[in-house]
């Protein structure tokens, strides 16, 4: 079979199994909320008598709990600004951002600027930014006038855990990014004593994420005991937080994470006309797609491999937010999750720079699915739920949250 052939049968999103557990639609048992548009591909959704899904409920909770009135909001986000510019006096800067050419990052950096802090923009580069990536970042800085601290990766090491996931077949193969993203904004920010990391992760458009489509982030025992099963060369450099790590960032002063988009009045779409017309910023075409893994990852291992298509989420969020309706969600699901000829590319790419064969990656993906229950980690532990979740949620918030339960 010829290169081209093989490629195309591998891209063939029909041709793998649905895994056990998921129900897809066309199969008995498919359901799809009366709401939004998550349904039966996540193993774990609930629906209401009203048929309306678990996500949308737990969206309604943290809107109302989380962020609260635009009033709240606006109090909020002047003290924490207030605490912000305090801290930094006598500094070089009084925060950290990170910056990876996405939509959300993007904002926050401009963001940030308009309400006079002094940021320093981070990025962690692992090898996958596409040029349009690099090229928001550069254009945005230069504007804003933010300096720039960039963290390469050891590709060695890294492309090692990347294979390494791949090998364990969860879905949670940017669980190395996610991590390796959170321990160098905060040894960032310690290096240069400052005790604010603002990010850009905000519920209106990124509430709805099934746990079984991506878990693991911040657990590195489940990291380390992936690569250490299936990985080979040492990760000596590699930047990680463990347990007691984030425990003690939690509880202390010492650093502070702040989503400040849950603080505004959040419009994405709006938000992509004023970085387009003031900063130059140009779309890369997906959630994420700013990261030529990435890309690869969610618009074809995802969806063909576990039948996952992270789109329904960030979709779903949206129309909660009404930003969208969901008969346009369902028009957008008619889409091909990427151009065929990106997909064509993105996997001769990804192949190569990983080090494989094609017959090698065919393997990998027609192994047996698998979930973070199959490796040690701190997650499958009971006796750290409590705390996990504890840690999970920002010290800011904690204060509104004591007398609420959020719903299951």
């Amino acid at each position: 079979m010829t290169a081209s052939a093989t490629v195309s049968r591998l891209l063939d999103f029909d041709s793998y199994p649905v895994p056990s557990g998921i129900v897809v639609e066309g199969m008995p048992g498919y359901r799809i909320c009366s709401r939004c548009i998550m349904d039966t591909t996540d193993p774990e959704i609930t629906f209401d008598e009203h048929g309306v899904c678990n996500h949308c409920a737990a969206y309604d909770w943290k809107v109302r709990v989380l962020l609260g009135t635009p009033d709240e909001q606006s109090r909020r986000l002047d003290a924490v600004v207030s605490q912000i510019k305090s801290s930094g006096v006598g500094r070089d800067y009084d925060c950290v951002i990170g910056v990876s050419g996405g939509v959300d990052s993007t904002y926050v950096a401009y963001l940030v600027k308009q309400l006079g802090l002094r940021p320093l923009a981070v990025h962690m580069d692992n090898g996958w930014n596409s040029e349009l990536a690099v090229s928001n970042i550069q254009k945005t800085l230069d504007v804003l006038g933010i300096d720039l601290y960039t963290e390469v990766l050891d590709w060695d090491e890294f492309r090692d855990l990347q294979l390494a996931f791949l090998k364990a077949s969860t879905p949670d193969s940017e669980a190395p990014t996610d991590h390796a993203i959170e321990a160098v904004l905060t040894r960032t920010a310690r290096i240069h004593g400052l005790k604010y990391i603002i990010g850009g992760s905000n519920i209106r458009t990124e509430a709805t994420l099934p746990r079984a489509w991506s878990q693991g982030l911040r657990d590195w025992k489940y990291i380390r005991s992936v690569h250490q099963r299936f990985g080979s060369v040492p990760l000596d450099s590699f930047p990680h937080l463990t347990l007691i790590d984030i425990i003690r960032n939690t509880i202390s002063n010492r650093v502070d994470f702040f989503n400040i988009l849950n603080s505004t009045d959040y419009n994405k779409k709006n938000v992509m006309s004023i970085l387009e017309k003031d900063l130059g910023w140009i779309y890369y075409g997906g959630k994420h797609y700013e990261s030529v893994y990435t890309r690869f990852f969610q618009a074809f291992i995802l969806p063909a491999k576990f039948k996952f298509d992270k789109r329904k989420g960030h979709l779903s969020t949206l129309i909660c937010s009404n930003e969208i309706t969901k008969s346009e969600a369902l028009q957008i699901l008619k889409d091909d999750t990427a151009p065929r000829q990106m997909l064509e590319d993105d996997l001769v790419f990804a192949v190569k720079k990983l080090g494989l064969t094609l017959a090698q990656f065919d393997q990998i993906m027609h192994l047996p699915p698998k979930t973070i229950r199959d490796y040690p980690a701190y997650e499958n532990s009971m006796s750290h739920e409590a705390l996990r979740q504890i840690y999970r949620i920002p010290r800011h918030l904690k204060s509104i949250i004591r007398n609420h339960s959020m719903p299951s």
